[in-house]
């Protein structure tokens, strides 16, 4: 999206990985939302936040897929704080250019759509890994640590926030059991 395109009104931002436990702003509404052609999964080497050039981490990104549906949280932004979350936001999640910032249709749990501004990855940026086995993903996961913090936790922070919130990801649960155990 070009950051001179005019914003949804109202806006709202889909949630799908850390900003469903971490959005980073207090949001005006919040609702439980699917975006349908994409499916959430690690497929996106972290250099900043959860690893480092050296040493990867795997952050989780929106790769788009016929017939996958993602579910996560649609939050709506306040009036007026519009700009300072999109500000922030920015900074967060185009530290590089793997995310792509895109408005996409979601589905909200009471039948509403919306158009949200949503991170997806680009597929021909040189951190995009997807189709990473599990068994990897687990290795790099359990040791990778950046920025904001051991990648183990932010994987082990959304499968929770996820099945808190009757969104269980049994793709994450399984990668979640597979990185305890690396790291106990």
């Amino acid at each position: 999206m070009d950051k001179n395109q005019p914003l949804p009104a109202p806006l709202w931002i889909f949630g799908y990985g850390s900003l469903i436990w971490h959005p980073g702003f207090t949001p005006a509404r919040q609702e439980l939302a699917v975006l349908q052609g994409w499916h959430r999964s690690f497929c996106m080497r972290s250099i900043h936040h959860r690893g480092t050039e050296a040493a990867p981490g795997l952050v989780l990104a929106l790769d788009a897929q016929a017939g996958a549906r993602c579910a996560g949280v649609a939050f709506q932004v306040a009036p007026g704080e519009e700009p300072a979350v999109m500000a922030e936001l920015r900074a967060r999640e185009l530290v590089s250019s793997a995310y792509l910032e895109v408005v996409l249709p979601v589905t909200l749990a009471s039948g509403a759509v919306v158009q949200a501004v949503t991170y997806v990855i680009d597929p021909d940026h040189v951190q995009y890994c997807g189709g990473l086995p599990l068994d990897e993903q687990a290795q790099i996961i359990a040791a990778a640590v950046g920025g904001r913090g051991p990648n183990a936790e932010y994987l082990f922070n959304t499968a929770q926030h996820l099945a808190e919130l009757g969104l269980p990801d049994a793709e994450l649960a399984a990668l979640a059991s597979q990185v305890r155990a690396l790291i106990s």
